[in-house]
């Protein structure tokens, strides 16, 4: 039996076949996304860009896939930061992810109060004002725990052990850091306890760390710590081969600075707080609320020395000290 269909019957058949994967796809969630603020520039931390998403991953979420993200780096202006969190904030996204020190959690706290934040700190963040307290943060803001501003005083104990005719010691730090009073702080007190010398020298930009290092030549210090420091990370190539060149033993926060030349660094192991940090956010993607999420202390140190480098400062180690290095580099 023939089936007749109206012309009329026809258009509107179609018409709504073809109206149905319009009217799916408009009911398919949004892609959540995630706000990235840094202190710092891309190139550098790339490397740690890659451990937050296996965090992230570890979660379920795949950047392109189930997650959007959009990235703001401050290129180690820390003025930059209020503008580019409330530009998330405008943006909408859904969590806002704050690296390179407390100064990207601290203008991402102040843009918003209801979007989630996932911070990572160097200091205290209760004192900072990150969170209320580490066990139940309150607020909208969790996050981890680096402590790389203080250990300031363990690694001028490491670098008086290798260098213990070093009658005076420079400590290069950044003034624009939050954290700096209490890293100057540590220094200081770990110094008196121990009778050391110190030379306090302030710096942030490539002009003024030329010149401090000049004024450390000219003091005639032994030996330089470099504070912690997310911006001068940026300028670690730079940091390294200025001690080379003028023959200065000096010991940094993280293994990448030994990796290119340095002569020692103790801290935490950078990759591992941004893996944390991933996995922290996409929990809360997840759904968790981060006035429940413990803020996390960071636990894996590592304390690395360079022989290459002390061999051609003229520098024996010992023993004792290269025992208790995680990693030497030959």
């Amino acid at each position: 039996m023939a089936i007749h269909i109206q012309r009329r019957e026809f258009i509107t058949l179609l018409g709504g076949a073809a109206a149905w994967p319009v009217a799916a796809y408009a009911q398919q969630p949004t892609m959540p996304v995630i706000g990235f603020l840094h202190s710092a520039s891309p190139g550098p931390f790339s490397q740690f860009v890659a451990a937050f998403s296996r965090g992230l991953n570890q979660a379920g979420f795949t950047e392109g896939r189930n997650v959007a993200i959009k990235y703001r780096w401050a290129e180690g202006r820390y003025d930059r930061l209020p503008a580019l969190a409330a530009d998330l904030v405008r943006r909408q996204v859904t969590v806002i992810v704050a690296m390179g020190g407390p100064s990207s959690g601290l203008a991402a706290k102040a843009a918003t109060s209801t979007i989630p934040i996932v911070f990572n700190s160097g200091g205290d963040p209760v004192k900072e004002g990150l969170a209320d307290s580490l066990n139940r943060p309150g607020g909208n803001a969790t996050g981890v725990v680096v402590l790389l501003t203080a250990m300031e005083g363990k690694r001028l104990g490491l670098l008086r052990e290798l260098v213990p005719t070093a009658t005076l010691i420079a400590v290069l730090l950044n003034p624009g850091l939050p954290t700096f009073e209490s890293q100057l702080d540590d220094v200081r007190e770990a110094a008196r306890a121990v009778g050391q010398q110190v030379h306090i020298l302030q710096a942030s930009s490539e002009h003024e760390i030329d010149a401090a290092f000049m004024k450390i030549v000219e003091v005639r210090a032994g030996a330089l710590l470099v504070g912690a420091d997310p911006v001068k990370f940026n300028q670690r190539d730079r940091l390294v081969a200025l001690a080379a060149r003028h023959a200065i033993p000096a010991i940094y926060e993280l293994r990448e600075y030994a990796e290119v030349g340095g002569l020692m660094s103790y801290g935490t192991n950078l990759s591992d707080i941004y893996r944390l940090v991933g996995n922290y956010a996409g929990r809360i993607l997840n759904g968790d609320k981060p006035a429940d999420m413990p803020v996390q202390q960071a636990t894996k140190f590592e304390f690395v020395i360079n022989l290459k480098t002390a061999k051609a400062l003229g520098i024996e180690v010992p023993p004792g000290l290269s025992a208790r290095a995680d990693e030497v580099i030959e």
